[in-house]
This record gives C-alpha cells, sequence and structure tokens, in this order.
C-alpha cells in the first residue's frame, strides 16, 4: 500500500513524528531480525523517543522476551 505526503501530513500534525522517522521505523521493522533483542530493544528506543514516553527496564525486558518467544498475543493490550 502506498502512503501519499497527505497521509503523512496528517500523521505528522497528529503524532508530531515525521515522515522521514515513520520510514526509518518501518525500514527496522522490515529489515531488522526481531528475534534478536538488540533489534528489539532499538526499536523500543525509537518508540519511546517518538512518543515522549518512556518504560521500565522491567517492562522493556517483559515486551522483548514475549517476542523472542512468539507468546505476541493477538490483542497487544492483553500484553500489559
Amino acid at each position: 500500500m502506498a502512503f501519499d505526503d497527505k497521509f503523512f501530513d496528517k500523521v505528522e500534525k497528529k503524532t508530531n513524528v515525521d515522515k522521514d522517522t515513520i520510514l526509518s521505523l518501518a525500514k527496522k521493522l522490515q529489515n531488522g531480525n526481531m528475534k534478536d533483542e538488540g533489534t528489539i530493544r532499538e526499536v523500543i528506543s525509537t518508540l519511546c523517543n517518538m512518543t515522549g514516553k518512556s518504560i521500565s527496564k522491567e517492562r522493556e525486558d517483559k515486551i522483548i522476551s514475549t517476542i523472542v518467544k512468539d507468546k505476541v498475543p493477538d490483542n497487544v493490550d492483553k500484553l500489559f
């Protein structure tokens, strides 16, 4: 699915996250080894920076463990 600049403009307006950051994260997710702890930590760090939020080391470890062990539920709300 191709997205045009209008789409990214709307996303940026709502989230304060620019097109380049979104595309960079998408590329990282697409090309990254999501079984590699370092890759997952990098994605989590990027998301935290994008959103201005932080998570505890314990929560980060739990997220990584869940992803690596293929235990991600269909409904991500169950993860928390």
